[in-house]
């Protein structure tokens, strides 16, 4: 059996149940507990009542610990939510002695195979991390931490509760979406770990938290239904600052960081994506859930999502217009062709879906 937890409010509840559904597929035996952090949140996961999925609300948290109520007063919203990262899986393995190791997991994040050979790679250690991996050109983005809250795994022994009891206390007394003095959020505070904690093992597997910043470092192949990173299988992608622009665009928040969507990635990570969060959309009693404006722990600005995007390269509008001609005389196959060459001549960034299809 595998824990893991994670949290979200309503705003990410799609990336939260595509996560869910990633390891239902992935993962034979888990228990997911999830952190709801407004009502609506918990309100429509209690009613749909999900296997192996643990709901805590926010209030139950906040009840069990004061000092994350107190800090809850002098900063934002998504600093508190940073701020209740260690606070949550302290409360998890104070209350569940079942748990052998609790892996906490950002909820962007999506599962391509069993995690098992991370399980293999943690052995017995007490804390697993893992770096961001920026490629050179990205070393000054090293300023919002070396290494990324994505994944993180702690054993149930002092040397781990020692690491989440000191972290818990940092991050009431400093966790803000800014860069300050060698802090930043709740993410900075790792980067001495492996020098300040014992049993700290940094992970390497290359297929683990593969994501728009590291793109550039790895050989991305398709091998059937299995994605590959350098030979070895994509476990989990961190789709970070992935925005559902409109019903139809996408934007995969590569450009940022200077990288170009190959067709590999497109059609093998963000396309079986798209497809997930489309299903699970169909699922939730709600017309409509919103993506956050930002990524989680992005340190960066980026676009609202009803930016109007126009004075791109390639604006919404032209785009749209081009479709629906498209749309007119060409099946889907076609349309995607085109595209293809549109993207290729206009340097776009954007994935489109026509009739399911995306392209």
């Amino acid at each position: 059996m595998r824990y893991f937890c994670t949290y979200f409010d309503h705003h990410y509840l799609l990336r939260g149940l595509a996560l869910y559904e990633s390891l239902k597929q992935h993962c034979p035996s888990f228990q997911l507990w999830v952190l709801c952090m407004d009502n609506s949140c918990y309100n429509i996961l209690s009613q749909m009542k999900l296997l192996n999925m643990n709901l805590i609300s926010v209030a139950d948290l906040e009840k069990s610990d004061l000092e994350l109520l107190r800090a809850k007063r002098n900063r934002t919203l998504i600093e508190y939510y940073f701020t209740c990262t260690p606070s949550f899986l302290v409360f998890i393995l104070s209350n569940h002695p079942e748990i052998d190791i609790i892996t906490y997991l950002d909820a962007d994040l999506f599962f391509f195979a069993d995690p098992e050979p991370i399980y293999a790679e943690i052995g017995d250690h007490s804390i697993a991390i893992i770096e961001h991996r920026f490629p050179a050109y990205l070393h000054h983005m090293e300023q919002h931490g070396i290494y990324n809250v994505g994944w993180l795994s702690f054993r149930r022994d002092e040397r781990a509760l020692t690491c989440l009891r000191w972290w818990r206390s940092q991050c009431l007394e400093w966790c803000y979406d800014r860069v300050e003095h060698g802090r930043f959020a709740d993410q900075k505070y790792l980067d001495d770990w492996p020098d300040r904690f014992h049993g700290v093992v940094v992970l390497h597997h290359r297929g683990a938290n593969l994501a728009p910043w590291n793109l550039p470092n790895y050989t991305i192949r398709g091998h059937g239904h299995r994605v590959c990173v350098d030979e070895q299988p994509l476990i989990f992608f961190h789709f970070h600052g992935f925005k559902q622009r409109r019903s139809w665009l996408y934007d995969p928040n590569l450009a940022l960081f200077g990288v170009k969507l190959s067709k590999v990635v497109r059609s093998k990570i963000f396309a079986p994506y798209i497809q997930m969060l489309n299903a699970v959309r169909r699922e939730i009693p709600l017309q409509e859930v919103r993506s956050l404006p930002s990524g989680i722990r992005s340190g960066m600005t980026e676009f609202p999502v009803q930016e109007n995007i126009s004075s791109t390269s390639c604006g919404v509008g032209w785009l749209r217009g081009i479709l629906n001609k498209l749309k007119l005389f060409l099946n889907p196959k076609y349309c995607a062709f085109v595209f293809h060459e549109l993207r290729l001549l206009f340097n776009l960034q954007y994935i489109i879906v026509i009739d399911k299809h995306v392209i």
